[in-house]
């Protein structure tokens, strides 16, 4: 008998769940009891040292999966993959972003190919991909879009566009998938800074200004609105949880 036809452990994908806020989200599903699948696209060394760190606390508890979700096939296997290894599917977060500037002289196809395809064509056809499997668990999807796609940033143009209709996407799944599928979203403000340092001090300290709450946000806060609408709503669905310390209801 195969491993997956006796374990009843519920099991979540996590796009980008290699680093950062990706990685955020798998320790604090892993920590719940959930089985994960990381995916990622070239952060091997990342992910293989999380899987390492996570399987010494529960063995065999994640499985990796690599690609360019702007491949079809890609999203695909992924599905596949995790039903192979685990048997079952609970939750999909669509959390895999790209994220640079656009300016409008200087935008190109290939800029607009790339940020719609990893921001919105990839958690549309992972969906599609994982629907049936989730059915079968009444499980979730949690999308994870951004405070600017109510709030668009200069020369982010179609990065906004993009996370802007993924929180569309959000409702509009939300009412085709009821009622075996709850589907919400997740819009962090200032969570993380960029890596690239492409947010100087100097603009940070204007963020920080123009948010309520005066601050940042801790990878904590998006770790706890995930478990929240994994495991205590479920009365919830095609809502978009703001994690922006008010920052949504300011001018």
């Amino acid at each position: 008998m195969s491993r997956s036809s006796v374990d009843q452990t519920a099991v979540a994908i996590v796009t980008g769940g290699a680093q950062r806020i990706g990685a955020a989200i798998v320790h604090a599903l892993h920590e719940s009891g959930m089985n994960i699948v990381i995916h990622y696209r070239s952060s091997g060394h990342h992910a293989h040292s999380l899987k390492r760190e996570l399987d010494n606390l529960r063995p065999n508890s994640v499985m990796l999966s690599q690609g360019d979700l702007c491949d079809h096939q890609i999203i695909e296997n992924l599905t596949s993959q995790t039903i192979k290894h685990f048997g079952r599917l609970d939750l999909l977060v669509n959390n895999a972003s790209n994220f640079y500037t656009t300016p409008i002289k200087t935008a190109s196809t290939d800029d607009f190919d790339d940020l719609m395809g990893i921001n919105l064509k990839a958690p549309l056809f992972l969906s599609k991909s994982a629907a049936p499997f989730l059915k079968q668990t009444n499980g979730a999807i949690i999308n994870i879009t951004d405070v600017y796609a109510e709030r668009p940033l200069k020369d982010y143009a179609i990065y906004c566009a993009a996370k802007a209709a993924l929180a569309s996407l959000t409702r509009s799944l939300a009412r085709e998938l009821a009622p075996n599928i709850r589907v919400n979203a997740i819009a962090p403000g200032a969570i993380l800074w960029p890596e690239d340092d492409s947010v100087r001090l100097q603009q940070q300290n204007q963020i920080i200004s123009r948010t309520p709450l005066a601050s940042i946000g801790k990878v904590q806060d998006i770790q706890n609105a995930v478990l929240y609408l994994t495991n205590s709503a479920n009365f919830v669905t095609g809502q978009i949880l703001r994690i922006d310390g008010g920052r949504s209801v300011t001018p």
